[in-house]
């Protein structure tokens, strides 16, 4: 079996953002939230595109996962800091400050029909242990590129050990 571990060698945040369908027979209430996250992400890879040609400012954004589950969709990106995380938020210019203030005022007219929320996670650069069999590359992998999980440690543990000393 071919073993790959996540090639990024810094901290990194973990920034979990979904919706939940309370209304799945309200589309036209639901959808446009729905509809406002792809946008965000395309916008972002794209910036993360030209900012390794040298021809845009670095936002910070290193990648992300869509995920569907019972209750609605959930996407995990991983940001360099959470200062960058921030910035993107507050940013006039840019798609979430439009897509923020469309779903206030969605949400203050129907309250009951879609929930949003997120969840934050800073993990410093020892704190993170990954592994890839066999071809499977997304999450941290799909973000950052993989390199040989032997370079790092023979397990979990050993790898995670390696990440922690190189920090200290």
């Amino acid at each position: 079996m071919r073993s790959l571990t996540h090639a990024h060698d810094e901290g990194v945040v973990v920034f979990h953002i979904g919706m939940t369908i309370r209304k799945p027979h309200r589309p036209d209430l639901w959808l446009p939230v729905f509809a406002a996250m792809p946008k965000m992400i395309a916008e972002l890879s794209r910036n993360k595109a030209a900012a390794a040609q040298g021809k845009a400012d670095d936002l910070g954004f290193l990648g992300a996962e869509t995920l569907f589950g019972v209750k609605g969709p959930w996407v995990v990106q991983y940001w360099r800091s959470v200062e960058h995380v921030y910035a993107y938020a507050r940013r006039q210019d840019l798609a979430h400050v439009p897509a923020w203030r469309a779903f206030n005022a969605a949400a203050r007219k129907h309250p009951e029909a879609v929930g949003i929320w997120h969840e934050t996670f800073v993990v410093p650069p020892g704190g993170i242990e990954t592994f890839y069999g066999n071809g499977a590359r997304l999450g941290l992998a799909a973000a950052t590129g993989t390199v040989p999980a032997e370079t790092r440690g023979k397990d979990a543990a050993e790898r995670l050990r390696s990440m922690s000393a190189a920090r200290t």
